[in-house]
């Protein structure tokens, strides 16, 4: 009985990390879609649908998977989807400010939903404007602090080998539009967070690939609140509920909040 025990709970963990994988995709493929509709199918021409990409590569989907969300974008081999992006802005558990942006296509379903769930985490969907006063839109480019290095064999993979983060980081400094540098850690591989302006990120990401070889994680675009809010204990931990039951939803792509963490 215990080894059926210790399948089912491995079995179980397989199924919610396939699930989260697939959910992940599938917000990313869309972003991807949505990126080719609006400005088309080539990413040398599209840095938005490049950012996507790289986000998708860095999640681990095939070209395959990444050529037909681009596909349904262009209308090739059929009608392409048509996407909207969309914000809704309320207040959670603790008074907490929340920004819910979304992609979807059908506006209607989606800001039926959205208040549903803002009503039922115990609070209100607000108007717009009644809190994105309180965020800044930013850039941000997650670097490994290390480079690849080819196989020593045909068919090899290639190896990840890790630089000295002080190094890594004066050399970062350098780069003209970052405004910061955060240290963190990603799976025990150091990093580092750069944050730049939002019209700056796509400059300054092409600026550290033509000049360093260190790896980038990812790159995307963040709301940053300016006056966070602190919270404690069972109101901690449901205002933390809240934000993962809206996160979770298929329409939604970012959830943003002041909650200090």
């Amino acid at each position: 009985m215990s080894g059926h025990s210790k399948w089912s709970t491995i079995k179980h963990k397989k199924e919610a990390k396939d699930a989260k994988k697939g959910k992940i995709f599938s917000k990313v493929s869309a972003l991807i879609t949505h990126a080719a509709r609006q400005g088309g199918g080539d990413p040398e021409m599209n840095p938005t649908l490049r950012m996507h990409i790289d986000r998708a590569k860095g999640a681990g989907f095939s070209i395959d998977k990444i050529n037909r969300a681009i596909a349904k974008g262009t209308g090739e081999g059929g009608e392409g989807l048509d996407f909207a992006e969309t914000s809704y802005e309320g207040f959670g558990p603790g008074g907490i400010a929340i920004i819910v942006d979304c992609l979807t296509d059908n506006t209607n379903r989606t800001v039926s939903k959205i208040r549903k769930l803002f009503e039922e985490i115990g609070g209100s969907m607000g108007e717009s404007g009644s809190v994105s006063w309180n965020f800044d839109v930013k850039g941000c480019i997650v670097v490994k602090c290390g480079h690849m290095v080819k196989g020593k064999k045909y068919g090899d993979d290639d190896i990840y080998v890790e630089d000295d983060v002080d190094t890594v980081i004066m050399e970062l400094m350098d780069v003209e539009g970052i405004l910061d540098i955060v240290e963190i850690s990603i799976g025990g591989v150091k990093a580092v967070e750069v944050f730049t302006e939002f019209v700056d990120m796509v400059r300054v990401r092409d600026s550290i690939v033509s000049k360093y070889p260190y790896v980038i994680d990812d790159v995307s675009i963040i709301k940053v609140a300016k006056l966070k809010k602190s919270l404690m204990g069972e109101e901690l931990e449901k205002a933390l509920s809240a934000l993962e039951r809206l996160e979770n939803n298929d329409d939604v792509q970012e959830v943003w909040s002041d909650l200090e963490v």
